[in-house]
């Protein structure tokens, strides 16, 4: 398994169906319930990632106990965004204790840095779906249908589960805006006007409201 230099971002080779996980993830339960579905390499001196799906796809994961302790996530959030090499999908631990500091890191990884937010209850449901974006990599180009045209990138399955939050966008809607406004900057910053034609005047409210009121 090829590694990078300590304290580097750059590309970690990651074979199909693999996930290459920090070595202070072992034993938890995150990858106990990733066992038996897909194959877990772990290494050391990753940080700031926690999860390498890909040579250019990583998952910075923020735990309950991240968001209570202040915003000390947002150095190697900043680290992963600022690097060219590779496209951050971050996954946050949205539970009952630290509901009330959710609106902060959406507002900063979404609007600030543009990065793909996925919020989880738990990190069994982590597990769900990092298991889900390892088994769309495995797809045939013929069989994606996020491949099949454009080719896009497999980050972008996760910007669709994002888009698929907003009060009233169904899978139909997210493709659709997603087709018009293809990055999350795009579409937060997208008029009553841009939106209606696409969506209808209901659900361009809902979109406004999602990335403008406090959560």
């Amino acid at each position: 398994m090829a590694r990078n230099p300590a304290g580097s971002t750059g590309p970690v080779h990651v074979p199909i169906g693999h996930v290459v996980a920090n070595d202070r993830w072992r034993g938890s339960q995150l990858v106990q319930g990733m066992q038996g579905k897909v194959k877990i390499v772990f290494e050391d001196g990753l940080t700031p990632v926690d999860f390498y799906l890909s040579s250019r796809s990583c998952i910075l994961y923020v735990t309950e106990a991240d968001l209570v302790a202040g915003n000390g996530y947002r150095k190697k959030l900043v680290r992963v965004r600022n690097s060219s090499n590779l496209q951050g999908i971050v996954i946050v631990e949205k539970t009952q204790m630290s509901e009330q500091y959710f609106s902060a890191i959406q507002k900063f990884t979404v609007l600030d840095l543009g990065m793909v937010l996925l919020p989880v209850a738990s990190q069994m449901e982590a597990s769900c779906l990092i298991i889900q974006l390892v088994q769309e990599q495995t797809k045939e180009p013929s069989k994606n249908p996020f491949l099949s045209k454009k080719r896009a990138p497999i980050p972008e399955l996760s910007l669709l589960r994002t888009v698929q939050q907003i009060p009233g966008v169904g899978k139909v809607k997210a493709l659709l805006l997603l087709q018009k406004f293809p990055s999350i900057q795009q579409l937060s910053n997208a008029s009553l006007r841009e939106l209606e034609p696409v969506v209808g005047p209901a659900v361009a409210q809902h979109i406004q409201a999602f990335f403008t009121q406090p959560r």
